[in-house]
């Protein structure tokens, strides 16, 4: 269905503008969030897809979600978001955390985007570019998804499944270099990081099930998948991203992950840069994605 090759140097090409020509994304950079917004939204008027841009205050800057809509229907039955934050923590380009991931994001639209006239799905999709998960606004009321999640709560907005997008480009292959959390390491898990993990609340497990399913279909990208009970409260590090938001306006979500710091050794350090992803790993998630949405 794609060309995984030119989807993979399309990656590349986004993490270099995300990481190299802009960098550091944190909120130390408001200029360097507002480049990173603007990427978004140029890549998004460029290939015909509407977007919005949702500015909102933090101490004294300006931070903004972004959403990319793509309708398959005039009258969709079935709304899903797309999600994945687009600043760094303060001192890395943040490349697997969480450019990988808007990398991602972009071209799974791009993709969707040109087969909106050969598939007929029932479906709507929206694109959303999270401001500030990173701390220090992480885990307050600032945090992107938490602003959209709460908005989307007050005015009753139907969303039948959140996919949260977080670190999802690196790749290990040594026996042992894959770690998990307690008790989840007692499960059987890989030893290797070459799978893309699913995580959901028991809230969101029927949604999990549905996108852990369609990912098996793909043949090149190996899958597993976790169900959380009490919105993963007793397993912290399971919540560290926007899917948590969600879960906590009552919302299914998943996250999509490549498990984090439980296999990047670079997490959230200056290391954490483009050489170090997987590229291939990446074009797989994003033929995975796109699977799923059109087969709905």
């Amino acid at each position: 269905m794609i060309n995984k090759e030119i989807t993979a140097e399309r990656l590349k090409n986004h993490l270099k503008a995300l990481t190299v020509d802009i960098g550091e994304r944190s909120i130390l950079y408001p200029d360097k969030l507002k480049k990173t917004e603007q990427y978004i939204v140029s890549f998004y008027k460029k290939h015909g897809i509407n977007v919005q841009v949702e500015p909102y205050k933090y101490r004294g800057i300006t931070a903004a979600n972004i959403t990319g809509k793509l309708s398959f229907s005039e009258t969709p039955t079935e709304n899903y978001i797309l999600g994945a934050h687009y600043d760094s923590v303060a001192g890395t380009a943040g490349a697997d955390d969480n450019a990988s991931s808007v990398a991602v994001q972009l071209e799974t639209a791009r993709i969707l985007k040109s087969l909106k006239r050969s598939h007929k799905a029932d479906i709507s999709i929206r694109f959303v570019s999270f401001a500030l998960e990173e701390p220090p606004a992480y885990g307050t009321r600032y945090m992107g998804s938490r602003v959209y999640a709460k908005k989307a709560k007050r005015n009753k907005e139907r969303i039948d499944g959140m996919i949260c997008l977080e670190m999802v480009g690196f790749t290990c292959n040594e026996k042992g270099c894959q770690k998990y959390p307690f008790p989840v390491n007692l499960f059987g898990y890989p030893k290797t990081g070459n799978f893309i993990g699913i995580v959901g609340d028991l809230k969101s497990r029927e949604f999990a099930r549905s996108v852990y399913a369609s990912f098996l279909r793909n043949k090149e990208l190996p899958v597993i998948n976790l169900n959380i009970p009490l919105k993963g409260l007793l397993l912290p590090s399971v919540r560290l991203s926007d899917h948590a938001s969600f879960w906590d306006a009552g919302y299914r979500a998943v996250m999509i992950t490549d498990t984090s710091f439980y296999r990047n050794p670079h997490y959230h350090l200056r290391s954490d840069t483009m050489e170090t992803l997987d590229y291939n790993f990446m074009a797989s998630l994003v033929e995975s994605l796109v699977e799923f949405f059109i087969n709905r």
